[in-house]
């Protein structure tokens, strides 16, 4: 059995289960249920839902107590629900039914929405009821909600429909017993959609790309060349011109305008290349965006003009925010930061927080930039080397105390670089993937061998780089990877961070502290200077992006090019380990 398996125990106490994920991946929903069950001491399992057969055979390896489905495209089959209680997390209230939930509740705005866990059955998304959560909405893209509000809705249904059901003492509700005020929603297509940009508002605008953002996009032209629009932002200063024209660029966003206001058009997949992905939308229509004016935003600023990095003072901390979409960080995106990062260690502070995102702090490298590069493997190096810069940058700081604050997941290169912060300070929802093997054979770089032997000793570091599976931030705090991992939800932790940044920078031996920094880093570098781990991890990363191993270009492909999967890797289907044994017939 791998390392980073947990072996599956049917002989243990009732209360613990034996829980098969059926899923259409391993998103983010599904790896903080994963964990939040594992946490409570069950087993659990994953099949992806490839097709029946596969299912099936899954369940009849398992035999599970109970199905859990955090996120399908299609039904369960009625060879599996006939037969085994199955629990659906439905993005929607009570009642609602249908596979476009969250996208009609953010595009007709409503005010407050949930998440149902339902029974399996023959009509979709009318099974009994096993729990359900409401939440209020934000006005924010879909991808948002989802990672935010309806993954901690989600997490409180789900352990309260596990626990319900381990009892063996609840019967859930019919669906037409209760008061729900939910509907049937059709699927909604493209004519739903649409973008009038001579009669829509801005705000209508911004609601039907959100409902949209993630997948599928808003189809729509730039430029006269169909596309798909994501990633949109409200610009405060309208300039002139007609509505649909599109008039400047500013971190990879093109600026267009609307009947009564102007928006930020963050990303685009365009329709008239077969191979074409998401990509900044400036990227993506280069060619024509290399015409336009470009439109820098101040760093500190407070007019509502919106750029991806912002930078803040509250009496002796400075914030820096980079809202990167998805994490991921280009080659560009890694200079501004780093130019952003020098403003600020240059001011009249004590503490710099590196706030990263709301959804995610970091995921490393721009793989899809790297993809969409004339040359990737150039790219890749030229990425490595500029989020490395980054991470040496923080590294060396010796005027401030530093602090990773992530209120949102991290991944891969950018779990690691959060390390090169004195402090790291997750919410306790957050899920780290500190790992690269997800990317091929890569290596990693990000100076992971120094900051992460550093911070949990050689051996540890070795049992946290074999572990393919996520690391929920109480667990990264076991396992002394950061901090702090804080029991607040998202809205909570910007003022939870406030607070302990403020005294951190008010603390009376703050300048023991620096100097404490100070000397530590000064007989690290005698020991072994950062250069050296820098050049070693290159050496090997330099074989990824060059050599013969093919591994990463092709797992980077697939993954930009978003390819169904045709299997359930092995660490996460832990039935299919051969030391597996299928338990008797109760």
């Amino acid at each position: 059995m791998p390392a980073d398996s947990s072996p599956l125990t049917p002989d243990d106490p009732a209360t613990r289960m034996r829980i098969l994920f059926l899923t259409h991946s391993f998103n983010s929903l599904a790896q903080r249920l994963f964990c939040e069950l594992r946490a409570r001491g069950h087993d659990v399992s994953i099949e992806f839902d490839i097709s029946d057969s596969v299912a099936e055979e899954a369940v009849a390896l398992l035999r599970p107590d109970l199905i859990v489905a955090p996120y399908l495209r299609r039904a369960i089959p009625e060879s599996i629900w006939r037969h085994r209680t199955c629990l659906i997390v439905h993005p929607g209230i009570v009642g609602d039914r249908g596979p476009s939930s969250l996208d009609w509740a953010i595009q007709q705005g409503e005010p407050e929405w949930g998440v149902t866990v339902l029974q399996a059955n023959a009509e979709m998304d009318a099974g009994d009821i096993w729990a359900a959560e409401t939440f209020a909405m934000r006005r924010a893209k879909k991808s948002s909600i989802y990672r935010n509000e309806v993954t901690e809705a989600a997490c409180r249904a789900v352990l309260a429909a596990v626990e319900r059901f381990s009892s063996g003492t609840f019967s859930p509700t019919p669906l037409a017993r209760t008061a729900a005020r939910g509907q049937w929603r059709a699927p909604m297509r493209q004519h739903d959609r649409r973008i009038d940009w001579l009669r829509d508002e801005t705000a209508t605008i911004i609601a039907k790309v959100n409902a949209a953002d993630g997948f599928p996009g808003v189809a729509d032209e730039l430029f006269g060349i169909g596309c798909r629009l994501f990633d949109v932002h409200a610009e405060a200063v309208r300039p002139a011109g007609p509505p649909g024209a599109v008039v400047a660029r500013r971190d990879g966003a093109l600026l267009r305008l609307t009947r009564d206001g102007a928006l930020w058009i963050g990303h685009a997949r365009r329709e008239d290349r077969e191979d074409a992905f998401k990509l900044p939308a400036a990227a993506a229509f280069a060619e024509q965006a290399a015409a336009l004016p470009d439109s820098p935003a101040d760093l500190m600023r407070d007019d509502g003009l919106w750029s991806e990095l912002r930078y803040r003072e509250a009496g002796q901390v400075g914030y820096l925010a980079f809202e990167f979409y998805n994490g991921a960080m280009s080659t560009d995106q890694c200079r501004r930061l780093r130019e952003a990062y020098a403003y600020a260690i240059a001011r009249p502070t004590r503490v710099i927080v590196l706030e990263g995102g709301l959804d995610f702090w970091s995921n490393g490298i721009h793989l899809n930039m790297i993809e969409a590069a004339a040359s990737p493997a150039d790219e890749s190096w030229a990425n490595i080397n500029a989020i490395d810069d980054f991470a040496r940058d923080v590294i060396e700081t010796d005027t401030h105390l530093t602090v990773a604050a992530l209120c949102g997941n991290a991944g891969a290169g950018g779990a690691f670089l959060a390390l090169a912060a004195d402090q790291v300070w997750a919410r306790a929802g957050v899920i780290l993937n500190p790992h690269y093997k997800n990317m091929g054979n890569l290596y990693g770089s990000e100076y992971w061998t120094y900051l992460l032997p550093r911070r949990v000793g050689a051996d540890r570091a070795r049992r946290i780089m074999a572990n393919r599976l996520p690391l929920p931030a109480p667990q990264a705090l076991r396992e002394e990877l950061i901090d702090a991992a804080i029991d607040v939800p998202p809205p909570a932790f910007a003022a939870q961070v406030a607070e302990r940044a403020r005294a951190l920078a008010e603390s009376a031996d703050f300048a023991s502290q620096l100097d404490a920094k100070r000397a530590r880093r000064a007989r690290d570098e005698a020991i072994k200077p950062l250069a050296a781990y820098r050049e070693e991890e290159l050496s090997s990363m330099r074989r990824n992006f060059y050599g013969f191993d093919p591994s990463y270009h092709v797992a980077r492909y697939h993954f930009v090019i978003k390819s169904p999967s045709s299997w359930t890797p092995r660490h996460l289907a832990l039935h299919r380990e051969l030391g597996w044994r299928v338990p008797e017939c109760p």
